[in-house]
């Protein structure tokens, strides 16, 4: 039997902690949440690799250290409401979960909206609420968010998010720019948004996030 509690210590100490990611919320929840839940059934086996984890359809899971260290950049409280936009399988819901006061899921494909429910009561995560609906248009039945963490790259922020973003609150993305990317924290001031560098990363673009390019003849 595979001994996944050694390769989520593992996957800590060897992707985590080294890049420069040491506060304790994030350490512990990520020690505790058992990401092998929270992946396709034939995805188990490689559910602790230092890479994204595809899912089809430009679909990922956050490789552990660019998740870990957006999680450090936006800094999440415990006393703070989150969106996950993209939460595909729930792995990024349950970590946010042991970190927040609550956290809405927000995914769009149903098939993984239904498992990510499932998973996330199996590990108690009774804090968080599964809702579908596209990614683009946030939720603003719930909102406004304290922060909000994108799980995937994006060229184009839909002024959605933006709105339900609290004032004085945060949200963390990934941008797309050519072959690279750049995570930035935006925080938002009177009811606009500055952004700040985070750090250097890359990841698909999700669906309906990429920029509307003018059509040419």
């Amino acid at each position: 039997m595979t001994d996944f509690a050694t390769r989520r210590m593992t996957m800590v100490d060897t992707q985590v902690r080294p890049s420069d990611v040491t506060k304790f919320p994030i350490i512990d929840a990520m020690l505790t949440v058992p990401r092998e839940e929270f992946v396709p059934a034939d995805r188990r086996e490689a559910a602790y690799v230092g890479e994204h984890l595809d899912l089809g359809a430009g679909r990922v899971v956050l490789d552990p250290r660019s998740f870990a260290k957006l999680l450090d950049a936006v800094d999440v409280q415990p006393d703070e409401l989150v969106l996950d936009v993209g939460a595909a399988y729930g792995y990024s819901t349950a970590v946010l979960a042991r970190m927040a006061e609550a956290v809405v899921a927000l995914e769009e494909d149903l098939l993984m909206a239904a498992e990510a429910e499932n998973a996330l009561s199996r590990v108690g995560a009774d804090n968080s609420v599964v809702v579908t609906g596209a990614l683009t248009a946030g939720s603003a039945k719930h909102a406004p968010f304290d922060v909000i963490v994108v799980q995937g790259a994006v060229e184009h922020l839909p002024e959605a998010l933006i709105a339900q973003l609290k004032d004085g609150g945060r949200i963390g993305c990934l941008f797309a720019e050519g072959a690279n990317g750049v995570v930035r924290v935006g925080y938002k001031m009177d009811g606009a948004v500055s952004w700040r560098f985070a750090f250097n990363a890359s990841a698909p673009v999700l669906p309906g996030f990429e920029r509307h390019r003018a059509f040419t003849l």
